[in-house]
């Protein structure tokens, strides 16, 4: 995946077009990740013992990762991912500016 757990991203399609956020987890084997603030769904939950009222919530759910981009960490916009070997480590680099994405 060329997103990882607390990644920048941006939403470039989809009704969240434009909203960035932090990636709160990825899920590879489903090509999804959760980000922060984007796709917000209602989900009815029962009265539990963590919940005793029960109710609506809110909570975002997973989006396909493809229609995501990582954020350049120079100019604050969205860039494809390229991959390259650093120091004996393969990196991933923004396309934009070839800063290291990785930290």
């Amino acid at each position: 995946m060329h997103v990882k757990k607390g990644d920048k991203v941006q939403v470039i399609t989809g009704k969240d077009k434009g909203k960035q956020g932090t990636v709160l987890a990825a899920f590879p084997k489903k090509d999804r990740v959760l980000v922060e603030g984007v796709n917000v769904v209602k989900k009815h939950a029962k009265p539990s013992q963590e919940n005793p009222q029960g109710g609506i919530l809110n909570q975002e759910a997973a989006i396909h990762v493809s229609n995501v981009l990582p954020v350049d960490p120079k100019s604050g916009e969205p860039t494809r991912v390229g991959y390259e070997v650093r120091d004996g480590k393969k990196v991933r680099i923004a396309k934009k500016s070839g800063e290291s994405l990785d930290k």
